[in-house]
């Protein structure tokens, strides 16, 4: 035949039976190189069409770590009962680490993982200014706080701070997560947890964690 079927010629070159190369060991270069391309450009493509939790999952492994610490309790002890609806029902006094370079504002969100419905919002404290380290404790329940940091709603429907207050049972777990943020929130006071969570999206920089238990008595 005069001329090759399509699927000969394609075939052909797959092989490198008609790619001539001079000298010949540049051959085995251009194919490394055509490989290399072809597992680039097949990466690049699966991230393209990675779910919105895997791409959030790894830029949460690459951010910088806080430490974040109370003189109330340990991470992983009891809260003492000072704290919850059981006591004077009083925010724990907090401090933390030097955030990253570019930090702007600190959010801080108290949750409860075990509640019966769902995950019960006990604080939610955003725009604390970049030059905080710390939380005095018995912050009031109040709009706007000394420094500029503005309270959001918790689930008793109340601003600021309410404290563990579990049914009878086995003890709840209380997270305290602090934020560094390279922004500060355009909120209002009063913005719910899930607002706050919204307004952070692509602006963490670090972020530390405190856990602690409370057992209704």
């Amino acid at each position: 035949m005069k001329y090759r079927s399509e699927f000969q010629m394609r075939s052909l070159f797959l092989t490198g039976r008609i790619l001539h190369c001079s000298p010949p060991s540049s051959c085995a270069i251009h194919s490394l190189r055509g490989k290399a391309i072809i597992v680039a450009s097949a990466l690049l493509t699966l991230w393209s069409i990675a779910p919105a939790n895997i791409k959030a999952a790894s830029a949460k492994n690459h951010r910088a770590s806080l430490q974040l610490k109370s003189d109330a309790f340990k991470s992983g002890d009891a809260i003492p009962s000072r704290y919850t609806c059981e006591g004077k029902d009083t925010s724990p006094a907090l401090s933390w680490t030097n955030p990253p370079t570019g930090t702007k504002s600190f959010t801080l969100i108290v949750t409860d993982p075990d509640a019966p419905a769902h995950t019960w919002v006990h604080w939610v404290i955003y725009n604390l200014p970049a030059s905080a380290r710390s939380i005095r404790e018995g912050v009031p329940q109040v709009e706007q706080i000394p420094g500029g940091a503005v309270q959001g709603s918790n689930d008793f429907n109340k601003l600021g701070y309410g404290g563990p207050c579990p049914p009878s049972g086995k003890p709840h777990r209380y997270f305290f997560h602090l934020y560094a943020l390279d922004t500060r929130l355009s909120l209002k006071p009063g913005a719910t947890r899930e607002e706050v969570e919204q307004a952070m999206k692509g602006h963490i920089l670090a972020e530390g964690e405190l856990m602690g238990l409370y057992g209704h008595q």
